[in-house]
């Protein structure tokens, strides 16, 4: 099993990086933004996954952790492929896989090239509390501070919305109107969860509608 590699960067091109360690060059397939962060000379290191086939071998690398283990889980959902699990995390980050995945929200997949509803669907199911949970804060507030609670939900639910593809003001409006259906006592009661709220928030932007191409 390789699972690391460190070396100098003899070429990148596309979504394809070869890497030299100890005179052997590496052929790793990456998310083209990887690709681009790096540069022929440079010493970079990959975090990595071997996938073995009856007529092949491929690596398929990872800038961090985080990102190859979501990648590992996502071979684990029927239907998923190596080559359409780097498709996702070539579009969303682990934090927004985390986000979608809690919201119950398999949209944010459905825009992956090679991802169908019945696909996007089964990586909400499969992947359903098996990420980290993930509340994103603007100010890094906690929570439960007097006060602050309803404020630093709302602002992250308008970022889990915008992080999955919504404009800023869709966001903030969709939040706006959650807020304003569950009134205050509301809210407090129902522990103005991100989760909950994000859910509620994507059910009145529509299940069918999908963020503007624009705004990704």
């Amino acid at each position: 099993m390789i699972s690391s590699l460190r070396g100098t960067v003899l070429r990148v091109a596309g979504s394809m990086l070869v890497i030299e360690v100890a005179g052997v060059g590496y052929a790793v397939a990456v998310t083209p933004a990887h690709a681009l962060s790096l540069r022929v000379g440079d010493e970079a290191l990959v975090h990595t996954s071997l996938i073995v086939r009856e007529d092949s071998l491929s690596l398929f690398g990872f800038a961090d952790i985080d990102r190859l283990e979501v990648f590992e889980l996502l071979l684990g959902v029927n239907g998923v492929g190596p080559k359409s699990a780097l498709g996702v995390l070539a579009e969303l980050t682990p934090d927004q896989i985390a986000l979608a995945v809690q919201a119950d929200d398999d949209s944010a997949f459905r825009k992956v090239s090679g991802i169908g509803p019945k696909t996007a669907k089964l990586i909400v199911v499969s992947l359903a509390g098996r990420l980290r949970s993930v509340a994103p804060t603007g100010a890094g507030a906690p929570t439960g501070a007097a006060g602050g609670t309803r404020g630093s939900v709302a602002d992250d639910v308008r970022i889990a919305l915008v992080g999955l593809g919504w404009p800023e003001k869709t966001a903030a409006d969709a939040v706006a109107e959650v807020l304003a259906e569950l009134g205050d006592a509301a809210a407090e009661a129902s522990g103005a969860s991100v989760p909950a709220l994000l859910r509620r928030a994507l059910a009145i932007l529509g299940p069918a509608a999908s963020a503007p191409a624009a705004a990704r």
